[in-house]
């Protein structure tokens, strides 16, 4: 590291856990945020002031002014623009050093499987069960650990599904892809907006750890967050041996 991040970082580096070599393993790291809205606007943000070498966007959707009462990395002056391109801006104007790469394109799951290849860690910032299945499958696959977070009304929740270990759920065996959810849009059902904050930081924390390699994920529990009461719940997960995605994948470390 040069001097200017020497002091960009300081903050991490003072940080026995992390030190000079947690943060050059953030700048050698690459982040793919699937959904550039309100959780992937604070979740790459922290990541980009966090130092993370790469980080790729991936949303289809253009800026309209009823994301802004949420959606922190679009501004009024962006509105008609494609919500990866803006939020490219404005991480550039958080971490100049680092790369952004903005992807205006709806993923299939050839597609996904692509961009969950040459990632260390995905985030899945998206709204809807299909692309999060088809995300979880491509993370399952390929042996890459992925930081799930959904938010509606005042309901949060956010964990970890870390398929290296061969012995972790995925996001199936807590959702599983042949039964149906019903997608709760926040365009009809409403969202309090400092939840999706709150979610998406603790996304990027949980992708941070993990790049890092320090202490212990979510991997394992889901937390969800009651934001009327501010009451936190953590239950246990345990992985399906019936899960036809991740029940025959054996570890990958």
């Amino acid at each position: 590291m040069n001097d200017q991040q020497l002091l960009r970082y300081s903050r991490h580096i003072l940080l026995d856990q992390i030190g000079i070599e947690g943060q050059q393993r953030l700048l050698a790291a690459r982040a793919l945020v699937i959904g550039a809205g309100g959780l992937g606007s604070p979740a790459a943000m922290y990541l980009a002031s966090a130092g993370v070498g790469q980080i790729t966007l991936v949303d289809h959707d253009t800026v309209d002014l009823t994301n802004l009462q949420r959606q922190i990395a679009h501004t009024t002056e962006r509105i008609g623009q494609p919500k990866a391109a803006s939020a490219q801006i404005t991480l550039g104007q958080i971490n100049p050093e680092i790369s952004v790469i903005a992807l205006n394109e709806r993923a299939d799951e050839a597609r996904l499987h692509e961009l969950v290849a040459q990632a260390d860690v995905v985030l899945d910032c998206t709204d809807n069960f299909a692309t999060r299945h088809a995300v979880n499958r491509a993370c399952v696959a390929l042996g890459k650990p992925l930081v799930s977070g959904a938010v509606i009304r005042f309901d949060g929740q956010i964990s970890v599904f870390d398929p290296r270990s061969g012995s972790q759920p995925c996001y199936s065996c807590l959702f599983p892809q042949d039964q149906h959810f019903e997608d709760v849009a926040c365009s009809t059902m409403g969202v309090f907006a400092p939840l999706v904050g709150v979610v998406g930081a603790m996304q990027a924390a949980e992708a941070l750890k993990l790049l890092m390699q320090v202490g212990t994920s979510l991997a394992g529990r889901l937390l969800m967050l009651d934001g009327l009461y501010m009451e936190w719940t953590s239950i246990s997960v345990g992985r399906n041996d019936a899960c036809p995605v991740c029940a025959n994948k054996t570890s990958m470390i």
